[in-house]
């Protein structure tokens, strides 16, 4: 049972974890709410389920469940959803989760966050809390920062002509490898009833960043706006890199060639 694993959305990052776990050894169940991605999930050896957090009572959420991990990588802020997941839970085999959380959780104060910081309520806090207080389950959350890799190019960000506000703020940016690479080690090394910040070491100035990431790409040079002055934070990512003596696969992000296709 141990080796069998639910992913809740095997989308931009649950399917390359997917993949992951499934090269070593893992057998795993992966939802999707598209058809389309079913024949895909058969080649990949995906055991396919058609599940929508919306709509529960009318998938296969009991067969999805009957698994001792579940992985949740789904964006939803659907509190009521996820409520009423936790009651199929309770019935499962389900024993320890993953939820995919983000940095997105703490104020901009300017000053570093840590998992220790004291946080203002938010529906995405309020769904941590659910599993986290549930008794039943051994919860960990991963806080990822701004995601991006392959198809999702930070110099593909703030195109035709947008502004980009607080030019002297940091950036808080994680690569897709990584992620995947950090879910696995949570998994493998079986770290639970943890909350871990995850991104990468460097937090370059926005201004520097997208100057960057946009000239690697060769599209248009990047707008600030020069009087935006809004708070900005810092993630610390030290917490995640003790407990699983991680090191990033792309820790700075200003030698990164975005343009690469292998990124």
């Amino acid at each position: 049972m141990d080796k069998t694993i639910s992913i809740l959305g095997c989308g931009w990052l649950g399917l390359p974890t997917a993949k992951q776990l499934i090269k070593n050894g893992y057998f795993v169940k992966g939802s999707t709410t598209s058809e389309n991605k079913i024949n895909l999930f058969k080649e990949l050896k995906i055991e396919p389920y058609l599940i929508s957090l919306e709509n529960l009572s009318n998938s296969k959420i009991s067969d999805f469940l009957k698994s001792e991990i579940l992985l949740i990588a789904i964006p939803s802020k659907n509190i009521d959803g996820f409520k009423n997941l936790l009651t199929y839970i309770s019935s499962s085999t389900i024993k320890k989760v993953i939820f995919i959380s983000s940095t997105s959780v703490y104020t901009a104060e300017n000053n570093i966050v840590t998992e220790k910081d004291i946080l203002e309520s938010s529906p995405l806090l309020e769904i941590e809390n659910l599993f986290l207080k549930n008794k039943q389950l051994k919860t960990t959350i991963i806080r990822f920062a701004g995601l991006f890799g392959y198809n999702r190019k930070p110099g593909n960000f703030f195109m035709n002509g947008r502004v980009i506000p607080n030019p002297n703020g940091f950036v808080n940016m994680i690569h897709q490898d990584d992620c995947v690479n950090i879910l696995y080690d949570i998994i493998s090394k079986q770290i639970w009833g943890e909350i871990f910040n995850a991104c990468a070491d460097t937090h370059p100035n926005r201004k520097d960043y997208y100057i960057k990431v946009k000239s690697d790409i060769g599209v248009e040079q990047p707008v600030f706006e020069e009087k935006n002055t809004s708070p900005f934070k810092i993630v610390s990512n030290k917490k995640l890199k003790k407990a699983l003596n991680y090191s990033f696969k792309y820790p700075d992000l200003l030698k990164i060639n975005y343009n690469s296709p292998d990124l």
